[in-house]
């Protein structure tokens, strides 16, 4: 079934993707070609319940990740549903992402784990810029800059003259896998050994035979604010996320020490990413 209804009243006025979805989401519903749907009615064709809809009517609380598409097959709506949902996410990503920033520049210490990748703290111009391009990738070179610029900015905070303590601890893989063209990921790796030597800085390794872990696949930062109160930053795709849960706090901090016991000493860490640096010349 094909519904001809539009992008609904709520689109033109309402630059609220959330409100544009529980608008359009209720509009879509009353205005059902067969019959007026109730909530329970809709809530049985999508495999929800009433309550979710509800909810999501009200503009509250987080869509189901799979909600979206099922409503647009129901409404014949061509991907309206699924693409407010992208609005949501990339707006939600960009007020977390902001308030993080916040943190960070105040934060004492900065634990930073990551399986994947080099974190943002510690990347090189070039390094962010290929990363960048991939997740961006009809950015102009102007646009490009720009990102790259903003990315490096937060390093500021390791330049100053009470840099907060930063624990950093990679995976293995990180240092091996090639994002940038050789000489480009050597100066990466140069710039890793050179934070290393700042004496409120350590960087481990975790080798690639460690032991598993309930982060072994979650990139995350750990903040500790000047009086003392951790937060868990965690920052994927479409995922951005800042848990203050005590419980949850501290099973991410009680993980994190794990991964630092398997990880490698300092120094052998650094003498690491120098053998992977000699291979790249």
């Amino acid at each position: 079934m094909t519904n001809s209804m539009g992008t609904g009243k709520g689109a033109s006025v309402d630059s609220d993707p959330r409100r544009r979805f529980a608008e359009e989401l209720k509009s879509a519903r009353e205005l059902y070609p067969e019959r007026r749907l109730t909530q329970t009615d809709l809530a049985r064709l999508a495999r929800t319940s009433k309550s979710t809809i509800s909810r999501l009517e009200s503009g509250k609380g987080p869509i189901p990740p799979e909600l979206p598409a099922v409503l647009d097959q129901i409404f014949g709506t061509d991907g309206v549903f699924r693409r407010l949902d992208e609005e949501v996410a990339i707006r939600s990503s960009r007020a977390i992402h902001r308030r993080r920033r916040e943190v960070e520049r105040s934060a004492s210490a900065v634990w930073e784990w990551s399986p994947t990748l080099v974190p943002g703290l510690l990347q090189t111009s070039g390094y962010a810029r290929a990363l960048l391009r991939v997740g961006a990738p009809v950015a102009d070179e102007e646009q490009l800059t720009a990102m790259t610029r903003a990315r490096l900015a937060r390093q500021e905070i390791l330049q100053g003259p009470r840099p907060p303590h930063l624990r950093v601890v990679l995976c293995e893989s990180v240092i091996l896998r090639r994002f940038v063209p050789a000489p480009e990921m050597w100066e990466q790796l140069a710039a890793l050994v050179s934070h290393s030597e700042r004496p409120t800085t350590s960087i481990r390794i975790l080798p690639l035979n460690a032991e598993p872990n309930l982060l072994i696949d979650v990139p995350l930062s750990i903040l500790t604010s000047p009086t003392h109160v951790q937060s868990v930053c965690i920052d994927s795709y479409r995922t951005a996320r800042i848990i203050t849960e005590p419980e949850d706090v501290r099973d991410a901090v009680r993980a994190f020490g794990d991964l630092e016991g398997e990880a490698l000493p300092a120094q052998q860490s650094v003498e690491l990413i120098r053998r992977q640096m000699e291979s790249l010349t």
